[in-house]
C-alpha cells in the first residue's frame, strides 16, 4: 500500500474525451484523484455528483480533480455529458493505475467474489507526493474528507 508521503505514482491515462492526461504534468498544483467502480451506477455517481457540487471550492482551493474507472473512455464521455461534470474522467481499462494505487482487490456482491476498484481517493500534492489516502471510503465521505483535507488551511 501507499502511505502519506511517498511519490504519487505517475500514469498517462487517455480521458473523457480521449486525449492523454498524464498526473505529472500537474506537478505545482493539488490533485484529487478518485477511484470509482463504474460510471453511472448509484454510489459512483453520488459520489461524482458530490465533486461536481462541490468544484467551485476544490477551483477555489486551486486543486485539479480527476475521476478513475476502469470504464471506457466513451462510457465516461456519455456518463459526463448526462450528469455535467466539469472535470475529466480518465479511462484505465486494463486497471494499471489502479494496480499502482493499491485500489484494484476482491470485492463481494450478493454472495460472489470478484475483482474490481475499491472505492478510494488521494490528494497528490504540488510536490507530487501523496498528501492525503482514504481506502475503501464511502461516497459522501470520500468528497467530505477531500474538501476538508484541502481546505485545511
Amino acid at each position: 500500500m501507499l502511505n502519506i508521503g511517498d511519490m504519487a505514482p505517475d500514469f498517462e491515462l487517455l480521458n473523457d474525451e480521449g486525449n492523454p492526461v498524464k498526473l505529472s504534468d500537474y506537478q505545482g498544483q493539488q490533485v484529487v484523484l478518485f477511484f470509482y467502480p463504474k460510471a453511472d451506477t448509484p454510489g459512483c455517481t453520488k459520489q461524482a455528483c458530490g465533486f461536481r457540487d462541490n468544484y467551485p471550492i476544490i477551483e477555489a482551493a486551486g486543486a485539479t480533480i480527476f475521476g478513475l474507472s476502469p470504464d471506457k473512455p466513451k462510457d465516461l464521455a456519455k456518463w459526463r455529458a448526462k450528469m455535467g461534470f466539469p472535470y475529466h474522467l480518465l479511462a484505465d481499462p486494463d486497471h494499471v493505475v489502479a494496480d499502482a494505487y493499491d485500489v484494484w482487490g476482491e470485492k463481494a456482491f450478493m454472495g460472489k467474489q470478484y475483482m474490481g476498484i475499491i472505492r478510494s481517493h488521494f490528494v497528490v500534492g504540488p510536490d507530487g507526493r501523496i498528501a492525503d489516502i482514504q481506502y475503501n471510503v464511502k461516497p459522501e465521505d470520500s468528497v467530505s474528507r477531500a474538501l476538508d483535507f484541502i481546505n485545511r488551511d
